[in-house]
């Protein structure tokens, strides 16, 4: 009686196994079902793109895994506002083999900034601010900021006046005189680091650091990838009153339906959250975060929500930002901005002087910059396949998405893999792959 009690345990506890593996099997299912629709099989043809050529661009994603450069990957490709291609590549954990998904979470980094610029640009739409304002208008703690001008034989900082304030539109373009610390070497980007600007309490207390801290050079006289965006954030918050956070998913993330866009994640979304990767001294994978002031596990709300690079987001919370913008700010029925300002954030602001191609991924010939977004305004110059105007940007973990107005393209690419010596630079390296399977580009 005893053995067929044990048996009776034995199939009840299997059968209980079974059941839960069809269930999460029928969550999957049903995920899968809710995820942007699988494109027809003759779409890509449909849409200008030749799916046979399109095996090139699977080809590059699924090497870059292969060869351990990238642990995973999830791409979608757009036409006209109709998905073409989406794929996933490689593991979202590589310890235990879980395999990327669609619906995976990734810190986005730096691809928080053009989110940051749509804010700013919804709240331009309101007057609440001009590109031609001074900084100082709304941030008066500004208003007697120095430049640096080089060191004395005593080794003191030499500083002067700004020749003209900072403006909003320098502000936007990363022209207005700020640093970010841990690209540059210079005395003033070692305070930025001293002072741990990017790890302040709140964004009122990293506003007062930098009130204290020199301008790196003359505004609009050089392009230096800086904290602007963070400035940026604080701003939307004094001149919404409502928080980073808080505005954006009001906003933004709401209207637009990015479920799973944010600056934390949440509990019950934790087993989607991607595994952070940056190399070792032998260029090997490794598990591991980004400091520098931006959050370390994502569990809660942050204290100092990052405009220049807090953001966690899926592909598909991103392809509906992206394509909105393509749209001139309008999905689905729902509109976020006008079309003219749409033109206005995304067109070329730099003067050709300061398209000199001596930042990592920053200006170039050809290449310049709008508010929160590079621009390719003159790709071939650039040496670049992408339409004319097609704006775009990377985040630091090897996220990147661009905007092709001239060929109604959008493309997004979502990995976990930190910047390093052998970090792969996808968003250029998928530009000629995606390209080259654009066969009828006047469609």
């Amino acid at each position: 009686m005893k053995n067929i009690r044990v048996s009776l345990l034995v199939l009840l506890v299997f059968a209980a196994l079974l059941f839960a593996a069809s269930a999460d099997q029928l969550r999957a299912q049903e995920a899968s079902k809710k995820a942007l629709a699988p494109a027809k099989k003759d779409a890509a043809e449909e849409l200008g793109f030749s799916s046979e050529r399109m095996e090139r661009l699977h080809a590059v994603m699924q090497r870059e895994v292969d060869e351990k450069r990238l642990p995973g990957i999830v791409t979608i490709l757009a036409r006209h506002g109709k998905v073409i291609d989406e794929k996933t590549f490689g593991k979202k954990d590589i310890a235990s083999g879980a395999a990327m998904a669609r619906d995976t979470i990734f810190r986005i980094y730096s691809m928080t900034k053009p989110v940051t610029g749509v804010a700013m640009m919804i709240l331009y739409e309101e007057g609440k601010w001009h590109p031609s304002d001074a900084v100082s208008k709304y941030i008066p703690e500004f208003a007697h900021l120095k430049v640096f001008k080089g060191m004395d034989t005593s080794g003191n900082m030499i500083l002067e006046d700004p020749v003209h304030p900072p403006t909003m539109s320098q502000l936007m373009t990363h022209t207005a005189g700020f640093t970010y610390g841990f690209f540059g070497n210079t005395p003033v980007d070692k305070i930025y680091l001293s002072e741990h600007v990017l790890e302040s309490q709140s964004l009122q207390q990293m506003i007062d650091k930098l009130a204290k801290i020199p301008l790196l050079y003359q505004p609009g006289t050089r392009w230096v990838y800086s904290v602007s965006m963070d400035i940026q954030g604080y701003l939307v918050e004094k001149l919404s009153g409502q928080s980073l956070p808080d505005f954006m998913q009001q906003h933004i993330f709401g209207p637009l339906g990015m479920k799973d866009s944010g600056f934390y994640v949440p509990k019950e979304k934790r087993n989607r959250f991607a595994t952070s990767y940056s190399e070792n001294a032998n260029g090997e994978l490794v598990s591991g975060m980004m400091a520098d002031g931006l959050p370390t596990d994502y569990a809660t709300q942050p204290a100092m929500a990052s405009g220049g690079g807090g953001m966690v987001s899926t592909a598909q919370d991103y392809f509906r930002f992206a394509q909105m913008l393509l749209n001139g700010g309008e999905l689905d029925g729902v509109r976020i901005l006008g079309p003219e300002t749409v033109k206005l954030m995304t067109s070329n602001h730099l003067d050709a002087s300061l398209e000199t191609g001596q930042f990592f991924l920053g200006p170039g010939p050809g290449l310049g910059w709008g508010y929160d977004c590079g621009v390719y305004h003159d790709p071939q110059r650039a040496d670049e396949v992408v339409g004319s105007g097609t704006f775009f940007w990377v985040g630091a973990a090897d996220t990147w998405f661009w905007v092709d107005p001239t060929n109604d393209v959008v493309f997004v690419g979502m990995t976990q893999r930190l910047l390093g010596p052998h970090w792969p630079n996808v968003e250029i390296l998928t530009h000629a792959p995606v390209y080259q399977a654009l066969i009828q580009p006047k469609m």
